[in-house]
């Protein structure tokens, strides 16, 4: 006779249950936070965002001083026993110019790419963001979901649920730009370093340096690495950025193959709307009247002083002639 087997019913509860309290449940599923030592902690590779010090940093270390870190900074371990810091950079470079040695830390188990996905969300948040900050945190991202492979995980009104997604969809899905402005934001990746600080510098408002509107650098980034160093000479030699219809020639003629020194210069050289006329002098001639000592940024101030003098002297002669 065959005896029938008991099916055996899952137990609805862990057996745990019975010996711990809820309050203590909650308390083991919190993440725990813990003082690390800021020698284990290293700075997340490629980050994208940069720690200057400046009156936001000074608040932020007078801030500390007074009250602690308020919010611990995310990291996670590596293989080698040490931290990586994901969120966090600026109070753990503040920590260090004030004299602390540990900081408070909240340690995630990620991967990788979902260290570089957290990194990117929690700083993005910032209310000033560079282009050229932007510009990276997207490009890093966009690889890191594209390593993933991310699936749509909520339901989209044009697609059906579990469709897999472009990665540049996810971002703009997360993010105030469209897909295409994205797009243009990963371009100035691919610029030179002197001319990316100058579309940073039009974000900040200087104007005693070279600045670049973002639409021009977004054409600008097609030239070659050669070309736009040539064209970074002719713009700190002559003090002037391209206009976006200069930009789109450029790029143009680059895309061709036909854009070298002399046509780069040629277009460059004429005369946009509105320009204001400029008087070119030889710099080298200038530099062989001037103090040996003197600093590049005072030479403009010293120049217009000088001619200030020589015309009062040449008054001074005409009036003593004339009596």
């Amino acid at each position: 006779m065959n005896e029938k087997k008991t099916k055996e019913m899952p137990i609805p509860f862990k057996l745990d249950d019975f010996f711990t309290t809820q309050e203590t449940r909650d308390e083991e599923n919190k993440e725990k936070i813990e003082e690390i030592d800021l020698s284990l902690i290293d700075d997340f590779e490629e980050h994208p965002f940069k720690v200057e010090i400046n009156d936001e940093l000074i608040k932020l270390e007078n801030s500390i001083k007074e009250n602690g870190i308020l919010n611990p900074t995310i990291v996670r371990k590596k293989e080698n026993g040490r931290y990586e810091m994901i969120s966090g950079h600026r109070r753990k470079f503040a920590c260090n110019r004030i004299g602390y040695n540990k900081i408070p830390c909240i340690v995630k188990e990620l991967s990788y790419d979902e260290a570089i996905i957290y990194m990117v969300d929690s700083n993005l948040q910032r209310e000033k963001i560079l282009p050229s900050e932007k510009a990276f945190a997207y490009k890093l991202k966009m690889e890191a979901l594209s390593h993933q492979g991310t699936y749509l995980q909520h339901g989209d009104t044009s697609r059906q649920l579990g469709d897999k997604l472009k990665s540049v969809d996810i971002l703009a899905s997360e993010s105030e730009d469209s897909a295409r402005q994205i797009h243009r934001y990963i371009r100035l990746t691919y610029l030179i370093p002197q001319i990316l600080e100058m579309v940073d510098n039009s974000e900040l408002g200087k104007t005693k340096c070279l600045t670049m509107a973002f639409n021009p650098a977004v054409e600008l980034s097609y030239l070659t690495k050669t070309e736009q160093e040539d064209l970074y000479d002719f713009m700190e030699c002559n003090q002037s950025t391209p206009s976006l219809s200069q930009a789109k020639q450029l790029k143009e003629l680059s895309l061709d193959k036909k854009l070298n020194s002399d046509v780069l210069y040629n277009i460059l050289e004429q005369e946009k709307p509105n320009q204001i006329q400029k008087i070119k002098f030889n710099e080298s001639k200038i530099k062989s009247v001037l103090p040996q000592n003197i600093e590049r940024d005072k030479i403009e101030d010293y120049v217009v002083k000088s001619i200030d003098y020589y015309t009062k002297y040449l008054n001074r002669q005409r009036e003593r002639e004339s009596r």
